[in-house]
């Protein structure tokens, strides 16, 4: 038994869906490689050598100087350093962490956005985002953004969105909370400027991103993580009638 042609991975429906969103903001896609110099996937993104995020239970290292990406931001940072601001730009793909259960997997997929420009706002962030998640989801959605903490970006926010499931009364999806949580965003940090060598006092940015195995379990009311990569007929085909 196989897949009909042309069908998609559950994933990659999502991810195609976030993309033509947003390509209505003028947004477009960028790639960049899987195995990353060190220095593309913490030091320009202001993540010193003594955070947590470096430590060998979380990455997997190739060698002293790669690793496998835990994040798509370095997309952004060859971006930056290979193409005149402004511009628009999504970085989606697969990332690698030591993590593995019910919701966490070693090998995930993420998509994360930037905009630089010469006058950015939070407030233009938050209604991007606002705008994402109301039509992924519909525009009955609310959202939230909560203070947080990112090397790369300041000001630093994690945004949730109202359960499309219970529609904010509370059920298992979001744990009785009425709330789910979706990614992280913020102002691009100077200290990232700086190291792509563009003046911050010139250039302003916004970033920001998520899981799409998240977006997914959402949107299709999903229980477990590990079904998307079980490779059962059955679970896909539900995804490509």
């Amino acid at each position: 038994m196989q897949l009909a042609a042309g069908a998609k991975h559950p994933i990659y429906l999502i991810q195609d869906e976030v993309v033509q969103i947003l390509s209505r903001l003028g947004y477009t896609v960028r790639t960049g490689p899987q195995i990353e110099k060190d220095w593309y996937n913490f030091e320009a993104l202001n993540i010193p050598p003594d955070h947590p995020s470096r430590d060998m239970q979380d990455t997997f290292y190739i060698d002293d100087d790669h690793v496998l990406r835990t994040h798509t931001s370095p997309v952004q940072i060859h971006a930056m350093l290979s193409e005149k601001p402004p511009f628009r730009c999504l970085a989606p793909g697969s990332v690698f962490r030591c993590d593995s259960d019910i919701s966490h997997s070693p090998n995930f997929h993420q998509i994360e956005g930037l905009l630089v420009d010469k006058k950015v706002s939070m407030a233009e962030l938050k209604g991007t985002i606002t705008f994402l998640l109301g039509e992924m989801f519909g525009s009955s959605v609310k959202v939230r953004f909560r203070p947080s903490f990112f090397p790369f970006t300041e000001p630093s926010a994690e945004f949730d969105c109202s359960c499309p499931m219970c529609s904010g009364k509370g059920c298992r999806m979001c744990k009785q909370s009425g709330w789910i949580e979706i990614g992280g965003c913020g102002l691009v940090n100077p200290r990232v400027f700086e190291a792509v060598k563009l003046e911050p006092n010139t250039w302003q940015g916004f970033a920001f991103g998520f899981g799409l195995e998240r977006m997914a379990i959402i949107k299709y009311g999903i229980d477990d993580i590990r079904l998307f990569y079980e490779n059962d007929l059955r679970f896909l085909r539900q995804f490509n009638l």
